[in-house]
């Protein structure tokens, strides 16, 4: 049956369709639902799409009132089945396309190539710049690292990019030094430097010291007033500036062009417009109702700011002074990654981690500015993101650097929307987790991302990737070191009760009243927030817990007094980060609770402990950093981003404490940047250059899980940056901020092991595996490349020399000699009677002069039978474009030999020697191709095993297949019997008690190929790892010695989950 295939680029969207039907489409590839048939057509859609259908099923339940009601829920097995016949279809066309001819397959490739796998990383070199006016004596440098050249220099092509260099890799003067070139060498009008307000200070400082005759506008917090803005907005546009200097939040209050707001929400408008249109056409009432009521809440608030935007348009003054009049060319934006939520539309609405589509109006702002000028200019680009994080959190991220900087290659691709390059780049999995009523439910997401060296060589084509070593930083090294500490008694009893509430949805088990509709549905994130308040100090809970000896304060403020008492001599210092329980004057938090153990239980002045909130002003937060610097504050607290950007307090920093574990990898980083940068001088001379930090994790919590996950998700980010990965794909993992984590991986966590948990751990191997076998048929694909290329080498060399021969045997066989036996030159030229060494000579130069053939080749006489040839060509010498002609002697097979390049020598009697000269060198070149010849056919038996061998261990991974197939049977029939018997039926829970649960070295394997066990964890860590000690109930008291603790610990009998 011919099935037709329509695709429309505008909403990335297809029609599939066919007049006749046949069992493939009717039942093989077919899935039947409760009161439809979704057939192979309706998935084929899906799978172009890579959306999954919404398959419903009727339920009777008991409400409230004890009555019965028919009530639709998702029906997973039948969804389950139609993701596994959409993953069929989808290797059915790779079947299909192995089967095919190699002709169309190397159109196919040639397609994709040139589409996908056509961007190249650029090498910049800038040592040979001059950098006129700028200071370096007064900046108190000998010069420029050699990284910040090479991406000055890049910027100065491209006309802007990405700067992603680590911390402390000298961003600030790349910013500086690239506004003051572009604006010299007139690549840019005006130019706008935005960065953080606690930054922002020492970036004009930077620039006015390295360029003291700059022009700069620095305009400060008082000049940002409503009633002083005009005045700096018309100082703007009416004054020709080196640099605009301003923070984040100054630029978000510049007025952006209407126009330029309407168009791209216009846009934005169409792309909904286009979605709501495709999921109405969508036959067999697939569509997401909730998708369709979200499109059209979306369309009705752009069509309000649309309406507002046209009021303003039309009762707008000439005085007004927006971004667009204010002829700003160039934006250079400092930590770009706070503009990472740029709205965007999709169609994927049960997909997780995906972010708010709606975006931040702070990015909304930047994209406006950005539009402004790329409209000016015709061009991408038009801005410059530095950030050591670019990529903060998510690959996602990259779509939307994408859509700021590169919306022309974006089309080019044909990518109009977010869906588009999804479906290009990402992979939608469902993951299978328990719910409420321990019932197992999908999950989509985008977990993993394909094609992705097609992805790093897009990003870097604009990027200048440079990390601490690339760049030569002299600055210490992270000696990682993760503290385990035991649970407390009442941390025990909790986690027993956070186990039950992920389960059952209980709240009043955590003391707090009944969820909502709107926070059962965020049950897991609840779950997943108070298993970190847990982890960090239980009076995040509730005041009515306990201290204690054992929890992480007491761990935290222990080893913040080692590191003083060690490093006292030198008045080292120390930074803790913690985002939960941030310090709040009059309210007990867990800043000055660890305070308080340094004070009271360590001795350690009060004086010497500060925290960074306390700095209310610029200027009291610059006086903290110094005197962190000199000694006299030795243990500094703050938030990430409080004091995870903007403070240069390294000089005498030996440890850096993580009391709590951040969401993003960036945040991580950043934290550590604080010590591990340039200028730290104690732990260069006294530690070993090197700094230690800690991260705190609480066995049976979720601290180490997703530590090790930052840890990987930073992983992949820097091998995608430096394009250094081994596999096409990579996995994200499961666990985010916006949803917390899955219950499955909780529970696995918190207690023991769950069927699903087997399956991830056998994932774990499948995907090792299956990368190890994607990087052999790498090695295979190149093998078959090359031993192609050397046959095709080979036969073209083979006809070189059977054409040079027959040249060679004619020359020999016409060749005059002398009587003394030397070669005779019977040289005839066009023009000149007789065989005159030096007159044909004199001739030659003066073709060589004025010889003009528009690149054809002219003959101009003949030698021994062999034609003689000139060709004028263009070339560029010091920037100048001249004519050179140059000569040839063409043999019988249409060869063209040359000597000393086709150029004629100025004597003329060596001039006329040229072309004979050129038939000598003929046999040379013989052997030259028979030697290439010798060593390629060498290499072919090499390539040819190459070809021919097989992986050794695809037997073992078709084992681990199979048990992975059998394991999910086993959980998709678990999943049936539970539906068949709760159809109708009264579902009563039994209140379970909370039962002891055990240790977390049995649990062995999660989602991502995380360690999660203490086991793992050790294994994966060595020497690095930190074990706390266990208290075993016994405490010390004053004296000295240790008494058992009285405190009652609940019985725990065995945990029995639902009756039915």
């Amino acid at each position: 049956t011919d099935v037709q295939i329509d695709y429309y680029p505008s909403r990335d969207d297809f029609n599939v369709s066919s007049e006749h039907s046949n069992l493939i489409i009717w039942e093989k590839f077919a899935v039947q639902a409760e009161k439809q048939r979704f057939t192979g057509i309706h998935l084929l859609k899906h799978a172009l799409l890579n959306t999954t259908p919404t398959i419903t099923k009727t339920i009777q339940v008991i409400d409230k009132e004890g009555e019965r009601k028919d009530v639709k829920v998702p029906d997973a097995q039948a969804i389950q089945l139609a993701n596994s016949k959409i993953d069929e279809i989808r290797n059915g066309f790779t079947d299909w396309l192995s089967e095919q001819s190699p002709e169309f397959k190397d159109k196919l490739a040639d397609l994709y190539n040139r589409k996908f796998n056509c961007y190249v990383k650029p090498q910049y070199d800038g040592s040979h710049q001059t950098f006129p006016g700028l200071d370096l004596k007064g900046l108190g440098i000998t010069d420029l690292y050699p990284s910040q050249k090479d991406c000055i220099w890049m910027q100065k092509m491209l006309g802007g990019g990405i700067a992603d260099h680590e911390v402390g890799g000298g961003k600030t003067l790349i910013m500086c030094c690239a506004a003051y070139e572009m604006k010299r060498l007139g690549i840019v009008n005006k130019p706008m430097i935005i960065a953080l307000k606690a930054n922002v200070h020492e970036i004009a400082q930077t620039f006015k010291t390295a360029y003291p005759h700059a022009k700069i506008l620095y305009p400060g917090k008082e000049d940002f007033t409503p009633g002083k803005r005009i005045r700096i907005f018309n100082d703007i546009k009416n004054n020709e500036w080196d640099a605009v200097i301003l923070t984040h939040d100054q630029f978000g209050k510049l007025p952006q062009s209407p126009e330029i707001q309407s168009r791209i929400f216009q846009a934005e408008l169409d792309g909904v417009e286009e979605n709501l249109s495709v999921l109405e056409s969508q036959t067999g009432k697939s569509a997401s109702k909730r998708m369709l009521r979200g499109l059209e809440i979306r369309k009705l608030n752009l069509m309000v700011k649309l309406s507002a935007l046209a009021d303003q348009i039309k009762s707008r003054t000439d005085d007004v002074t927006d971004f667009r009049l204010m002829g700003i060319d160039h934006l250079f934006v400092d930590e770009s990654h706070q503009f990472k939520n740029l709205m965007f539309t999709t169609r994927h609405d049960r997909v997780a981690g995906l972010g708010n589509p709606e975006g931040s109006g702070r990015a909304m702002n930047m994209l406006f500015a950005i539009r402004t000028i790329q409209e000016h200019t015709g061009r991408d680009l038009g801005a410059t993101f530095l950030s050591g994080t670019t990529i903060s959190n998510s690959l996602t991220e990259l779509y939307l650097l994408f859509k700021y900087l590169r919306p022309g290659e974006l089309e080019k691709q044909n990518i109009n929307s977010f869906d588009a390059w999804a479906a290009i780049y990402a992979k939608k999995t469902t993951d299978f987790e328990f719910s409420v009523t321990n019932q197992i439910v999908a999950k989509e997401r985008f977990r993993y991302f394909i094609k992705v060296p097609e992805l790093a060589g897009f990003y870097n084509e604009i990027a200048d990737v440079k990390n601490a070593r690339d760049i030569g930083i002299d600055r210490p090294e992270k000696n990682e070191i993760l503290h385990n500490i035991p649970p407390t008694p009442q941390q025990e009893i909790f986690i027993g009760k956070l186990m039950e509430f992920a389960r059952t949805g209980d709240a009043t088990l955590l003391g707090r009243d009944e969820l909502s509709e709107s926070e059962q549905k965020a049950k897991m994130l609840i779950a997943t927030d108070y298993a970190r308040k847990m982890s960090l100090d239980m009076r995040m809970i509730s005041p009515h817990y306990d201290d204690h000896v054992d929890n992480k304060a007491s761990h935290c403020a222990a080893k913040i007094a080692e590191y003083y008492r060690k490093y006292d001599d030198r008045k080292g210092t120390q930074f803790v980060f913690s985002d939960l329980g941030t310090y709040k004057p009059g309210q007990w938090n867990p800043y000055s609770e660890i305070k308080r153990k340094l004070v009271e239980d360590h001795h350690i002045p009060a004086h010497e402990i500060r925290f960074i909130q306390e700095a209310k002003t610029e200027q009291a937060r610059k006086t903290m950093i110094e005197a962190m610097n000199e000694g006299r504050i030795r243990v500094l607290f703050g938030s990430t981003s409080m004091l995870g950007t903007g403070v240069n307090a390294q000089k005498r920093a030996v440890a850096i404490h993580h009391a709590d574990t951040p969401w993003r990898p960036s945040d991580l980083a950043q934290r550590d940047g604080r010590a591990i940068r340039k200028g730290n001088e104690i732990a260069k001379e006294f530690a070993g250059n090197k700094v230690d930090v800690i991260i705190y994790a609480v066995e049976k919590s979720l601290d180490s899980y997703k530590f090790n996950l930052l840890q990987n998700k930073q992983t992949f980010i820097n091998q995608l940056k430096t394009n250094s990965l081994g596999s096409r794909t990579i996995d994200e993992g499961s666990m985010d901020e916006s949803s917390g984590m899955n219950f499955s991986e909780y529970v696995a966590i918190l207690s023991g092991n769950t069927e699903l948990l087997e399956k991830a751990k056998l994932e774990k191997k499948i995907n090792a595996l299956e990368s190890e076998r994607k990087s052999f048929e790498k090695g295979k694909s190149s093998a078959i490349y090359k031993y192609g290329d050397s046959i095709r080498t080979i036969d073209g060399n083979t006809e070189l020399i059977e054409r040079m021969t027959k040249d060679v045997e004619a020359f020999n066989s016409r060749l005059q000699l002398d009587k003394e036996g030397n070669r005779l030159n019977p040289i005839l030229l066009d023009g000149i009677e007789g065989k005159d060494p030096k007159v044909i000579g004199t001739k030659l130069n003066r073709l060589s002069d004025n010889a003009r053939t528009n690149g054809e080749y002219f003959p101009i006489g003949e030698l021994y039978g062999f034609k003689l040839l000139v060709k004028t060509e263009e070339s560029l010498k010091e920037g100048m474009s001249f004519k050179d002609n140059r000569f040839f002697i063409e043999g019988e097979g249409g060869i063209k030999y040359n000597y000393n390049n086709g150029h004629i020598a100025a004597d003329p009697a060596t001039a006329s020697k040229n072309f004979i000269n050129a038939l000598e060198k003929i046999p040379s070149l013989i052997q030259k191709y028979r030697s290439d010849n010798e060593k390629l056919s060498k290499d072919l038996p090499v390539l040819k095993d190459v070809i021919d061998s097989l992986w050794r261990k695809e037997p073992e991974l078709k084992e681990l297949k199979q048990e992975l197939s059998s394991l999910e049977r086993k959980i998709q029939l678990t999943l049936s019997s539970r539906e068949q018997v709760a159809e109708g039926t009264e579902i009563r829970e039994e209140k379970p008690q909370v039962e002891a649960t055990p240790l977390i070295e049995t649990v062995s394997g999660v989602h991502s190929g995380l360690p999660v066990s203490l086991r793992e964890i050790t294994d994966t860590m060595k020497d690095r790892l930190v074990t706390a000690r266990p208290s075993h109930g016994m405490e010390e008291k004053d004296d000295g010695q240790k008494r058992e603790n009285t405190e009652p610990i609940a019985q725990k009998p065995p945990f029995r989950g639902i009756r039915v």
